[in-house]
């Protein structure tokens, strides 16, 4: 009676070292300078939050100590809990307006059964090809003839509108194109079973968006919501615009104090400020980089 042979389980399987392909290497380094491009203004921004106005003259990278009262004077010279305040409110409420009108928007364009939805897309996406600065003198006349609001008549005439308030700073930029195409998109990778079904079970189109296929998007409306927060946090152009007075200053706009004067701009000041107002959307996109993250490599060309 011969006995098969059992393969030794205490020998050890040699690997072959993976060699590094030049197309690989090239990818390296293109990676690596492009990281080193984004990290260096960082870095030169959080260094120069320390530096004395006689360092930065010098251009010196590294501070000779750290000066952290810098970060105090700074947010005392001007009232940056107001303008941190300003951002927050408009941060937030842009991003709420979005999440309710591009998710609807989205669906409708997706899933519901209405005629030219496939034109009403293509819109979108020429929309997607206008730079916004063409549109904000427009957007500005549009803001300013807001019916019953700001002294306006009826007509719109008489008053300013919505300049200078909390609806003309969230209103016009909550529902983006952008925002809507990419709704549109997640919607669209979902099953029309679901929908058919939920229509043969009597309920309501409205229904079905928030019951039953919003719910299953919520890498998308985290995603969404990344982006717009972003985007209304850094805001500039537009508070510049349509605001006169110190109460409705958003963050972005309050920085500017310290270069009112080009011949003496505060540079460390301006550092520590600037450096302060980029922290809240690191910490957001460090706890929300999982679903962005899972977001963004759902999105697809589908439809």
């Amino acid at each position: 009676m011969t006995s098969a042979a059992l393969p030794s389980t205490g020998t050890s399987v040699s690997r072959r070292p993976s060699s590094l392909r030049p197309g690989r290497i090239a990818l390296y380094v293109v990676l690596i300078v492009g990281a080193l491009l984004m990290i260096v203004p960082f870095l030169w921004m959080l260094l120069t939050s320390f530096k004395s106005d006689l360092e930065v003259q010098q251009f010196n990278w590294l501070p000779g100590e750290l000066r952290w009262h810098n970060f105090v004077e700074a947010m005392q010279s001007a009232p940056f809990l107001r303008y941190f305040r300003n951002s927050l409110f408009i941060a937030v409420g842009e991003t709420a307006f979005t999440l309710v009108v591009c998710t609807m928007a989205g669906y409708a364009l997706a899933k519901a059964p209405i005629r030219g939805g496939k034109s009403l897309l293509n819109y979108f996406i020429v929309l997607l090809l206008v730079p916004f600065q063409i549109i904000l003198v427009p957007l500005f006349m549009i803001v300013k003839s807001i019916p019953l609001f700001g002294g306006n008549n009826i007509l719109g005439h008489g008053g300013i509108g919505w300049l200078n308030s909390w609806w003309g700073l969230i209103i016009p930029l909550g529902a983006a194109p952008l925002f809507t195409f990419l709704a549109r998109q997640f919607y669209v990778s979902l099953p029309d079973e679901l929908a058919q079904a939920a229509r043969v079970d009597g309920l309501s189109e409205f229904g079905i968006f928030l019951r039953i296929m919003t719910p299953l998007i919520k890498p998308a409306l985290i995603t969404i919501a990344v982006f717009q927060i972003e985007a209304a946090w850094n805001g500039f152009l537009w508070p510049l615009m349509i605001t006169t007075s110190d109460e409705m200053r958003p963050l972005q706009l309050g920085l500017a104090i310290f270069s009112q004067n080009p011949a003496e701009i505060q540079w460390p000041y301006l550092m520590a400020g600037t450096a302060l107002a980029t922290l809240p959307m690191i910490v957001l996109f460090v706890f929300a980089q999982k679903r962005f993250v899972e977001g963004m490599a759902n999105v697809g060309i589908k439809g």
